[in-house]
């Protein structure tokens, strides 16, 4: 998701990119990070420093900025948060590819690949105090409590993610609320944070909240038909790794349901000796119309997110979180498999 064309929110005329607006606060994040790098020990730094010269999108710490923006140049408080929230997205990677044994993130070796799996555990445990730390200076504990909080959501997503790993029985109900703890509260708290620390109105940081947690749901649903229908080099991850690590995303829980019993305890069974691949698999979700019941449910929360934002779409920060939204859109539509 290299994209950085001009994109129109809300049937507006937007006078620049939806990420050149962010220039200056990159810039800021990125000192501000470099910065973070001597907070730790020497002997740890270098893995710090190989993290955030690898990093993505950087789509969490853009919500923050987009959610509050205004008319001012960024804060120092907002910049802090939007350090927060991708120090704790980081650490959730590093040890993601752990869990998936992933060798590429970023179009780049993994950190445990490059360092080995034991440096990886505890440089993410390490980002992840890093974070608390910078919410702790705050000057009330709100940040700090909504920080420690989404973090413990996600590491409990994850945590279910591992229990679920291999149950056919998840049901469509488990799996959403899977990635509602994983990926999404980390979108929400993005939203939330932002918006609280630029705009007194404690309703529009609901209304962002709100927006975050659909856009992210929305995001995860992306990702898992990105593992069977896109391309390494320009996703920049291992992909597959899902059903490989035995992972019942979207796609396949929905397959799963089409299927007669015999039939499923065959995909089953070739799913957990690894008799087929991701490309086969694939294949047959094509056949059965998965990946236009996948668009489906990928629109219905990217309803609810725009439908948050509505009452509030004369704010300049909604309209680049509309913005945003579209561009989410225009890039799933390009998935297919």
């Amino acid at each position: 998701m290299q994209e950085t064309a001009t994109i129109t929110p809300a049937g507006k005329q937007a006078p620049e990119s939806l990420f050149s607006v962010l220039d200056k606060h990159m810039e800021l994040l990125d000192a501000f990070l470099s910065e973070q790098v001597g907070e730790f020990e020497p002997a740890v730094r270098e893995l710090v420093r190989y993290t955030f010269l690898h990093r993505g999108k950087r789509l969490r710490p853009a919500l923050v900025f987009y959610a509050g923006r205004t008319d001012s140049e960024p804060s120092p408080e907002l910049v802090r948060a939007a350090a927060i929230v991708e120090l704790v997205h980081l650490a959730t990677l590093v040890h993601d590819d752990i869990l998936d044994t992933a060798d590429i993130r970023h179009g780049t070796r993994t950190v445990a690949a490059k360092f080995g799996q034991h440096h990886a555990v505890l440089l993410g445990d390490a980002l992840f105090a890093q974070a608390l730390k910078l919410a702790s200076e705050f000057p009330t504990t709100e940040v700090c409590r909504l920080v420690a909080t989404a973090t413990r959501q996600v590491c409990s997503g994850e945590i279910c993610q591992t229990f679920a790993r291999g149950d056919a029985a998840l049901s469509l109900e488990q799996y959403f609320r899977i990635i509602r703890l994983k990926t999404a509260e980390l979108f929400e708290v993005s939203c939330r944070v932002g918006a609280g620390l630029a705009y007194p109105e404690i309703e529009y940081a609901d209304a962002c909240a709100t927006f975050g947690r659909h856009l992210g749901i929305a995001y995860q649903i992306f990702d898992d038909i990105a593992d069977f229908s896109g391309d390494e080099a320009a996703i920049g991850k291992t992909l597959g790794t899902d059903i490989a690590s035995g992972k019942f995303t979207l796609p396949v829980l929905l397959y799963l349901q089409t299927l007669q019993a015999p039939q499923r305890d065959a995909l089953l069974d070739a799913l957990r000796g690894q008799k087929i691949s991701p490309a086969e698999l694939a294949s047959k979700m094509k056949a059965a119309n998965i990946p236009a019941r996948c668009a489906e449910i990928f629109e219905e929360e990217t309803r609810k997110a725009e439908t948050a934002l509505a009452p509030h779409a004369e704010k300049p920060s909604a309209e680049l979180l509309l913005a945003i939204l579209a561009y989410v859109r225009r890039v799933s539509a390009r998935l297919t498999f």
